[in-house]
């Protein structure tokens, strides 16, 4: 599905230009430092799926750098042979912190829901992530039975003393399928206290979405973000190098409850490079 990138565009320069704020800088100078605001360093992650395939060959080193470029934390995804218990020994070797998980949908909605729950605390963190539905799930009432199962879900990470279960976007997921939008149909029935949205704004934007938009009407939904920009021809892209107004798309963050800002490219060429490149803008952005 391809991007209306005016009406992305518009709308979010629309939201801002409401609040007063159409013209703020994304890099404001110091003494206009103080009425802009900015992503706090504790804020700025990297999803692990950007680092795969360092970290299939060097899962300590690789955390090492993360930390060595300024990363505060990180979300998992995929474990390269390590136990729970080993990469949370990694991470405090690093002075990293994992703040969520990815976890699939069958394990969740499974047998494997406590083991996973359990690994979340050695892993220190807060979230379960379902990474993606089915494909056969696409449709009206596929995401009512996800719905049912994520509120299912969320209520026993809540009883295990965890965050409520997320859920992570893909374009598909905000299709117009019978004339209801599937992203909307979880927005609408789970309950805010039990579920909530890892939002993968990339994806959102690809699938014709407007973050800005969803932080406004559904607040407090977004606790963890994917910043991924887009190329000019629609591919992935370093944070901070496409076509994404992450300014004008983050005037509305807090409304959306964001604590994270975890950074993510699908295929980076030079993993280390996207990490700095990525890092070294979000932490200048002002907003």
């Amino acid at each position: 599905m391809t991007l209306n990138r005016r009406a992305f565009l518009g709308t979010s320069l629309g939201l801002a230009a409401a609040t007063g704020l159409a013209s703020a800088p994304a890099y404001a100078s110091e003494g206009d430092a103080a009425r802009w605001r900015r992503i706090p360093r504790g804020g700025i992650g990297m999803h692990l799926y950007t680092m795969r395939t360092p970290l299939a060959a060097d899962f300590l080193g690789t955390l090492e750098q993360l930390a060595e470029i300024g990363y505060a934390t990180v979300g998992v995804s995929g474990r390269h042979n390590n136990s729970a218990s080993a990469i949370r020994g990694f991470l405090d070797r690093t002075g990293l912190r994992a703040v969520l998980e990815h976890v699939a949908y069958t394990t969740l909605t499974g047998t494997g829901l406590p083991q996973a729950l359990e690994d979340l605390h050695t892993l220190g963190a807060k979230w379960p992530v379902v990474p993606s539905l089915p494909g056969s799930m696409h449709t009206p009432a596929g995401f009512r039975e996800a719905a049912r199962e994520f509120n299912r879900i969320g209520q026993a990470s809540r009883d295990a003393g965890l965050g409520p279960v997320q859920f992570h976007n893909h374009g598909l997921d905000h299709e117009v399928v019978d004339g209801e939008n599937l992203y909307e149909i979880l927005l609408e029935e789970t309950d805010p206290h039990l579920v909530a949205f890892e939002l993968d704004v990339y994806w959102a934007a690809k699938g014709g979405a407007d973050p800005a938009r969803l932080f406004v009407e559904h607040p407090r939904r977004f606790p963890a973000l994917h910043v991924k920009d887009m190329a000019p021809d629609g591919d992935f892209a370093d944070v901070g190098s496409g076509v994404l107004d992450f300014a004008a798309m983050f005037e509305n963050a807090h409304i959306g409850g964001v604590q994270q800002w975890l950074v993510e490219h699908d295929r980076p060429a030079d993993p280390f490079a996207t990490a700095r490149n990525s890092y070294n803008h979000l932490a200048a952005l002002r907003y």
